[in-house]
């Protein structure tokens, strides 16, 4: 008898890291590709004299990018609160300044529930606070929405004060 090695199925929990890996790999393409899209003539059009390379105009930008706040939900939501439109008034007057810059609008969730139905959860808050900045005056084209459901968690806690943590939006330069 040889040694033969069996291929087992994948659960279902290996499936969906799988799908959720490949979504990652093609927003990020995506990301990539944008990024790539930006002109000569956009690039020169910022803000600090002659020209200036992209590398420059990006690294002039990225310190507005990390000053950006996170908004917070509730258990199971994706309304935008009260005190979260006050940030995203703020967050939309700063992304307004930085020109072309693309703005990623990331959703997470905290540990409880599918993968599926956090990354999907995750989706909706993004999109809720894309669309509130929109009507704040945002261009459209300057934010991307991405899910992580609850793959990038906040707090590594198994608690609500993680839980509230982990349960976010939070914004990043693409």
């Amino acid at each position: 008898k040889g040694a033969g090695v069996t291929e087992s199925q994948p659960t279902a929990d290996e499936l969906a890291r799988q799908q959720q890996e490949e979504r990652d790999r093609n927003k990020q393409a995506d990301i990539d590709r944008m990024k790539q899209e930006e002109t000569p003539q956009q690039v020169a059009q910022q803000p600090g004299g002659a020209a200036p390379t992209a590398l420059a105009a990006t690294s002039t930008i990225a310190p507005q990018i990390t000053s950006l706040e996170k908004i917070y939900f509730d258990f199971d939501k994706y309304e935008i609160t009260t005190p979260s439109r006050e940030v995203l008034a703020r967050v939309a007057a700063s992304v307004k300044g930085m020109g072309s810059v693309k703005v990623v609008v990331e959703g997470h969730c905290d540990e409880r529930g599918t993968a599926e139905y956090n990354l999907a959860l995750g989706e909706r808050r993004a999109s809720a606070a894309k669309k509130y900045l929109v009507s704040l005056g945002v261009g459209e084209s300057h934010l991307y929405t991405i899910s992580y459901g609850e793959e990038k968690p906040a707090s590594a806690g198994h608690n609500e004060v993680a839980w509230s943590k982990n349960r976010r939006v939070q914004f990043s330069e693409e």
